[in-house]
């Protein structure tokens, strides 16, 4: 429980006026990826979307502390990552589900 950000970390920010619930309870985040295209959705709202490999994107992992590691912003098969900032957090119901 706590803030949850869903936006792709010090490169895209989300949208302003996410709908975060208050401290002590559980948002819902989704990371909904169709090819290219990924959509960041919180509480039932979309807060972000861009496409891996758009010039927008690579420009922004170009300004962020990412610019240097080989891959990122690009899908592959491999493992999730799940961040904190020394806070303390919680996760519950993870699933990883393919898209048709």
């Amino acid at each position: 429980m706590g803030r949850s950000r869903t936006s792709t970390y010090d490169v895209l920010p989300p949208a302003a006026d996410k709908p975060l619930r208050p401290v002590g309870e559980w948002n819902e985040s989704r990371v909904l990826v169709r090819g290219n295209h990924v959509e960041h959705w919180l509480n039932g709202r979309k807060v972000l979307e861009y496409e891996l490999g758009s010039p927008e994107l690579k420009a922004a992992i170009a300004k962020s502390k990412f610019k240097d590691v080989a891959g990122f912003g690009t899908k592959f098969p491999g493992h999730i990552l799940l961040q904190d900032h020394g806070d303390e957090v919680a996760f519950r119901n993870i699933k990883i589900l393919p898209t048709p």
